[in-house]
């Protein structure tokens, strides 16, 4: 099991990160972002490391392909001799520098900028293929630094997306138990009950966050967190990822404009809670509470595209069993689910 080292959250957090690489023991770092991070935090990130003398470069990754996002990052750590890389940024950003952290090992410090999804602090990265999704471990952050005035100052939606991501965990946690039963499964009821915590947060909490502030903020990243640990916790993404998820990745390969992660497996979860006979209109109440999409419409998608993904679904990854079984959705069911949970509008 692997878990950061050390967790800072709070205002301002970005100016001690000079000092939390020198207590690591390092010098030098390779600093991996791209544009608007770094137009926003680039000059207190360069404060902070040049007022403990840390040695830095910049590498600002392009809107390229994951893989080779994680390639050029590879090639920069390797050439330059760093064994510390600080990604700094959204998920795409984090989830490079995960991976490439990976093949030839090095330290990683993630400086999440926005919290619009769990992977700011979760050990796996998902890669897409033409008809599938397959996640891979990659690294544990040795550290995370979330500053909370930086992720306040971001677009609210990111924050909102977040949310969504964190309510997903009410049906994956269904799914995993669900799966437990029926196919024997390992099932741990600790990792479940924390899954199921982080929750709870976002619910009880749903008209602070949406005022936006650095308060509101700070419960949606400490859930994030929490999420990332659990992972790690559990050994998979069981307790945070499941039918909902699927959904989601079966609309990024259908929608011709997919929205944020965390909004389409919110929508995901008022689907798949129906499914499981759960308390949906909860789920649908707590994201609209917060902000986030609870309809085709506010996801920027028509139905039939909803359907269609909802009956492509169990497809993504058939090694997993969730609540829409083996064999999935007829068009005719995906329909009717769409329509009697009022995620049609």
């Amino acid at each position: 099991m692997e878990l950061p080292r050390v967790v800072v959250i709070g205002h301002d957090a970005i100016k001690i990160l000079g000092k939390e690489v020198r207590a690591l023991g390092e010098r030098r770092a390779l600093v991996v972002s791209s544009e608007t991070p770094l137009m926003i935090a680039g000059p207190d990130i360069k404060a902070a490391l040049e007022g403990d003398e840390v040695e830095y470069e910049i590498m600002r990754i392009k809107k390229h392909s994951l893989p080779d996002d994680v390639d050029e990052i590879t090639s920069r750590l390797r050439s330059g001799g760093f064994q510390l890389i600080i990604a700094i940024g959204g998920g795409r950003v984090i989830d490079a520098a995960k991976f490439a952290a990976s093949k030839p090992p090095a330290k990683l410090f993630s400086v999440p900028t926005t919290a619009s999804h769990d992977g700011i602090c979760s050990p796996l990265v998902s890669l897409p293929s033409s008809e599938r999704r397959y996640s891979f471990y990659a690294v544990t952050a040795i550290e995370i630094l979330a500053d909370t005035r930086l992720i306040a100052g971001a677009p609210y939606r990111l924050t909102a997306s977040g949310c969504g991501d964190i309510i997903a965990k009410y049906t994956a946690v269904k799914d995993w138990k669900l799966s437990h039963l029926l196919k024997g499964e390992y099932y741990g009821e600790y990792a479940a009950s924390l899954a199921e915590a982080s929750v709870s947060r976002v619910m009880e909490n749903g008209d602070l966050i949406r005022t936006g502030s650095e308060a509101g903020v700070r419960v949606v990243v400490e859930a994030l967190i929490h999420c990332g640990t659990i992972i790690s916790i559990a050994g998979s993404s069981r307790p945070c990822s499941g039918s909902e998820h699927l959904f989601s990745h079966a609309l990024d390969m259908i929608a011709e404009q997919p929205a944020l992660h965390g909004e389409q497996v919110g929508v995901g979860t008022i689907l798949m809670a129906y499914l499981h006979g759960a308390d949906w209109k909860l789920i649908r109440d707590t994201l609209r509470r917060v902000g986030a999409p609870t309809t085709c419409r506010e996801l920027g998608i028509d139905v039939d595209t909803a359907v269609r993904a909802l009956v492509a679904a169990h497809t993504i990854r058939p090694d997993r069993y969730t609540i829409l079984g083996e064999r999935g959705l007829s068009v005719e069911a995906a329909k009717n689910l769409v329509i009697a949970s009022e995620v049609a509008g």
